[in-house]
């Protein structure tokens, strides 16, 4: 008879050895992002004197509010993306139902790009746009989609319409307003981390947070409706009110990163099956989703700054780029089944 497999191999005190790995890997990627990078450290000395804030205060600087902030972003949005991605996919019950796909971050732009070709490059009117333009594309979603429900794979096809729709009419707009906001549309339409900074992001940060604890809450209805709208609405769950307020919370997450950051594609759709695979298990976990997110989104941008010597890439070039290969490769294995 085998011995029993110890607990210390199935989990280190109660957290998953996978949840362990994505952990390791996010520090190291800390470390490297805040301290990597010549005149800044170049041993466990320098290191050293930044976090006990002896450095110098050139170091100092480029270290706690230039880089720190970028990082703190890259956590933040890519955790909300990853919830975001997760909730979308399971209530459409597909891998393939992410924001990305469905148009809903394309809402989000068209929202922004009115933001600034009617009131200017405002921050909060941006957020604003950003979050009324995304829910409107959910609504057109929501109701093109409906047919006595919602299939998962309807909402899909609906979503990539709406998302052509509203690409065709951001390039209208794009064309006819001035040059200025053109290209201040065109550079934030990139999906980039540059210039983030401390008075940038805490305020989104409240907002962020906010989201992403409705999103928890809503966890064990949503995972109730996993099992099918009969099964949910006997257990008690109101189901359409319950699904109309998840769709709103995930709307809401993409929306807001989006204004801050433009679009950042990838993410919310990769983050929430890799972090599945990870956990093996047949569900979507909302906190294995932030998890993953943003240590997708870290290394993206970790890539972006140093893939290229001498140019630092917007990070959502990075992110479509993998995210091609990635949907392709779903796309197949999805056809397989």
């Amino acid at each position: 008879m085998k011995p029993p497999q110890s607990n210390l191999a199935r989990s280190f005190f109660g957290i998953k050895p996978s949840r362990i790995l994505v952990l390791f890997l996010t520090i190291l990627l800390i470390f490297a992002t805040l301290f990597l990078g010549d005149h800044i450290a170049n041993n466990l000395s320098d290191v050293w004197q930044l976090i006990a804030g002896k450095a110098n205060h050139y170091q100092s600087i480029v270290v706690w509010q230039w880089r720190a902030s970028r990082l703190f972003s890259a956590l933040l949005i890519g955790a909300a993306l990853g919830v975001s991605g997760a909730v979308f996919q399971s209530l459409v019950r597909n891998p393939l139902g992410s924001p990305d796909i469905t148009g809903f971050n394309v809402g989000a732009f068209t929202g922004v790009l009115i933001s600034i070709a009617f009131f200017g490059n405002l921050y909060w009117l941006s957020v604003l746009g950003a979050i009324l333009g995304g829910l409107f594309s959910a609504l057109l979603v929501y109701l093109f989609a409906y047919r006595e429900g919602h299939s998962g794979f309807r909402l899909i096809i609906v979503g990539i319409a709406i998302s052509a729709t509203l690409t065709a009419f951001n390039q209208w707009l794009s064309l006819t307003v001035s040059l200025e906001t053109a290209m201040t549309a065109a550079l934030w339409s990139a999906g980039s981390l540059n210039g983030m900074t401390w008075a940038r992001i805490l305020p989104a940060a409240a907002l962020i947070s906010a989201f992403m604890v409705c999103a928890f809450l809503l966890n064990t209805r949503m995972k109730l409706l996993e099992m099918g709208d009969d099964t949910a609405a006997a257990l008690g769950v109101p189901v359409n009110k319950t699904r109309l307020i998840l769709m709103f919370v995930g709307v809401s997450l993409t929306a807001v990163a989006t204004a801050i950051t433009g679009p950042i594609a990838f993410i919310s759709l990769a983050a929430p099956q890799i972090a599945r695979r990870l956990e093996n298990s047949a569900s979507v976990s909302l906190s294995s989703s932030a998890y993953v997110g943003a240590l997708l989104l870290l290394c993206a941008d970790f890539i972006a700054q140093h893939g290229w010597a001498g140019s630092t890439l917007p990070v959502g070039l990075v992110t479509i780029s993998l995210g091609g290969i990635y949907l392709v490769y779903l796309i197949t294995r999805e056809g397989k089944l």
